[in-house]
């Protein structure tokens, strides 16, 4: 809930700080004449969009996973502090934001006077980090770690949204957004597969890492402002992702048996030209 909650803060201050500079520039414009007095009403448009993003994960935890012992089968053997005779624990399970970046194309097509359906194409890069805070019980003895699991990941999206217009002030415009965001994760996890040695003595290959599904259905909402040109528009948005399913594949190891679901969770700021 903490990256929700901050993400919502930074979608209002982003908003809250356009809304601060639209009076200006408005006053500044005051006399001069609208650009682009006919561009609302082309029935369709293309543009290009590039961005900021912060990736993350929503993650709800079992109840009483703190006291949930963990065998050496489910802790696999890849570090020190690995061990056939260790139990383990888990304290605490954070998803961390990571920065990333996003381009695409817009398309628009006008559906009224002030309602516009848009589909952006789009490629997002990023990455998504937990951290973990274990402890360790060998030989009477305890021990404290932490580790930090990250997954690179190379979204191609395709957001489907509505965009509602105000009407113009001289050659600026306010807007909200809404509507729904088809993911695909084309970055494989193939690179944190690893061989381990199971309870019966037998090869197994793994995922060392939290493993989730490469496909995902997220709700997206959002705000910015329209600025007309005297050649094209130009635009400042903010929005956030919201991702509908649980994305978690269980592999039953102890980076994802704490875990009841995981969902994928986006904050981009963004820039669009038209």
């Amino acid at each position: 809930m903490k990256f929700t909650l901050s993400s919502f803060k930074k979608v209002l201050f982003a908003i809250g700080i356009m809304f601060v500079m639209i009076p200006q520039s408005v006053m500044a414009q005051s006399e001069k004449p609208k650009n682009l007095l006919l561009y609302d009403n082309q029935p369709y448009h293309f543009g290009f969009i590039i961005g900021y993003n912060q990736m993350s994960y929503a993650i709800k935890l079992n109840e009483g996973y703190q006291l949930v012992p963990h065998s050496s089968s489910e802790y696999p053997n890849t570090d020190s502090y690995a061990s056939q005779d260790a139990t383990y624990y888990v304290r605490s399970i954070t998803p961390v934001p990571e920065p990333g970046f996003v381009v695409g194309v817009v398309g628009n097509l006008r559906l009224g006077k002030y309602f516009d359906l848009r589909l952006i194409p789009s490629l997002s890069f990023g990455s998504r980090t937990i951290e973990y805070q274990f402890y360790r019980e060998l030989n009477g003895v305890t021990t404290n770690f932490s580790k930090k699991k990250s997954i690179f990941t190379t979204f191609v999206e395709f957001p489907l949204q509505v965009k509602y217009r105000s009407k113009r002030l001289n050659n600026i415009a306010a807007y909200v957004i809404a509507g729904g965001n088809f993911k695909i994760d084309l970055a494989s996890q193939k690179k944190s597969q690893v061989d381990i040695n199971n309870e019966q003595g037998e090869t197994q290959t793994i995922t060392d890492n939290i493993k989730v599904k490469r496909t995902d259905l997220a709700a997206e909402v959002g705000a910015g402002f329209d600025f007309y040109t005297g050649h094209f528009k130009f635009g400042v948005e903010a929005k956030m992702s919201f991702g509908l399913f649980n994305i978690l594949d269980s592999q039953n190891l102890i980076y994802d048996s704490s875990i009841k679901s995981i969902q994928n969770r986006t904050f981009q700021i963004s820039l669009t030209f038209e």
